[in-house]
């Protein structure tokens, strides 16, 4: 079952990294620019932030397995057609749909262990074999897609996606538990009021212009994004205030500081971890003059400290609980964020490594946590569409960083501006460990309660 929900869970993180190499490739073959080319990895963070909740809404009104093999067969679909698209907007479209197709593994992921455990066992084994997947094919993305595109061009990132789906289509099929049956008595009519289509529309059109807001600070920002953003958020907020099922439950992600909380760390945390992942190969290569490959193998060693350190934290949520994992997860990451003020134009290589490997502790302990902290705190009927809008946050923090980058590197691509981007890290580790001290998790919840 875990190696399903593996093969799905990979999908996503794999193909937002990996096409970043293969840019310049589709540049020549489709005659468009850099900023031109670029709508192929922002519509696939934009398409992700709208289609994990939907997914997550989906899957908890329609069933796990349902969803989760739907959207392999829909991730199939599009590795087949992407290599023949006659335009580049044809290329954009398909990479929308393929982003909403890898939007239903996680949360589908989450259900079905949360469906397959007994209480009181440890959810932290299932979780981290799905943090294994999804890390490691996040960091071995852009080594994999360069190795195709030189292989079979552009179109071999997508092709790549062909035995995957398939193995997990087959695999999911046999051993994944089946879903109970659909209720056939609700009209169409009924069944899209309860999917709140006005809802799911406003939320789309909010997240768009707030990822495009702040996608534009990597070049010129777009002021009048603003405004579009902070009229649609008010329309969205009033619609689901009032709907009888709204998409997302506001009162309830706010009334529940459980939850509220884990979604706070996930984007404070995926700001912090790619505003490295992103930002540190641009200084190996602009200002220490090092190669795409080297720097790409210097950042590796996150992703082997990460892996090595989820099997560990799993055991020590199993006998602690999740708010030790992301105390310590905190802890380490404040100290990696401080540490990169001491990274300068002169600074051995070999140190460089050692920060690497201390960045991958907080990586695993806190990937991890906050997954078995996410189980905790979502209700078992919405733990779905909560896993959904959990997987939301990682890329606003993913988006967010690239910003911040972009508005520091733009002007001062220098071991100075490394600094400031590690200012930010700073900030987003304490609020980390801030909320990480203020939390407790089931474990001391259920020792506080008297026997």
């Amino acid at each position: 079952m875990l190696t399903a929900l593996s093969l799905g869970a990979l999908l996503n993180p794999l193909n937002s990294s990996m096409i970043a190499v293969a840019l310049v490739a589709v540049q020549r073959s489709f005659h468009v620019g850099v900023a031109t080319s670029s709508w192929v990895v922002s519509a696939f963070y934009v398409a992700a932030c709208i289609g994990q909740p939907l997914a997550g809404r989906l899957i908890d009104q329609f069933g796990a397995r349902r969803l989760f093999i739907a959207g392999l067969v829909l991730v199939f679909v599009v590795s087949v057609l992407t290599p023949f698209c006659p335009g580049f907007w044809w290329l954009v479209g398909l990479r929308v749909a393929q982003s909403l197709g890898t939007s239903t593994a996680f949360p589908a992921a989450v259900v079905v262990i949360r469906r397959s455990i007994r209480e009181g066992d440890n959810p932290a084994a299932g979780f981290g074999a799905l943090t294994i997947a999804t890390s490691s094919s996040a960091a071995l993305g852009p080594v994999l897609g360069g190795l195709l595109v030189a292989l079979g061009g552009w179109q071999a990132v997508f092709l790549v996606n062909i035995p995957l789906t398939i193995a997990g289509v087959l695999v999911a099929w046999r051993v994944l538990p089946k879903d109970r049956a659909p209720d056939a008595r609700g009209s169409v009519r009924e069944t899209a009021a309860s999917l709140d289509l006005p809802g799911v529309a406003l939320f789309a059109l909010t997240m768009t212009a707030l990822l495009l807001f702040v996608l534009s600070f990597g070049t010129t920002p777009r002021w009048w994004y603003a405004p579009v953003f902070a009229v649609a958020l008010v329309a969205f907020v009033l619609r689901e205030r009032s709907a009888r099922t709204p998409f997302i439950d506001l009162r309830g992600v706010v009334g529940n500081r459980a939850l509220s909380s884990v979604l706070l760390q996930q984007g404070a945390i995926n700001l912090a971890f790619y505003c490295i992942f992103f930002g540190m190969p641009l200084w190996l290569e602009s200002v220490r003059g090092l190669g795409t490959g080297l720097a790409g193998l210097l950042m590796l060693p996150i992703t082997a400290v990460s892996t090595l350190a989820t099997p560990l934290c799993a055991r020590l949520i199993a006998q602690r609980g999740s708010r030790t994992a992301l105390l310590l997860g905190g802890i380490v990451l404040v100290a990696a964020s401080l540490l990169l003020q001491l990274l300068g134009d002169a600074t051995p290589l070999a140190i460089v490594v050692v920060f690497g490997l201390l960045l991958g502790v907080p990586n695993g302990f806190n990937n991890l946590g906050l997954q078995t902290a996410l189980y905790e705190a979502a209700p078992p009927e919405q733990t779905g569409t909560a896993s959904g809008i959990f997987q939301m946050f990682r890329y606003l923090g993913a988006i967010s960083s690239t910003a911040v980058i972009g508005v520091v590197f733009e002007e001062n691509l220098t071991s100075g501006g490394l600094h400031r981007i590690g200012y930010v890290m700073t900030i987003a580790a304490v609020v980390v460990l801030a909320l990480a001290l203020v939390r407790r998790s089931r474990r001391g919840r259920a020792a506080a309660k008297p026997s």
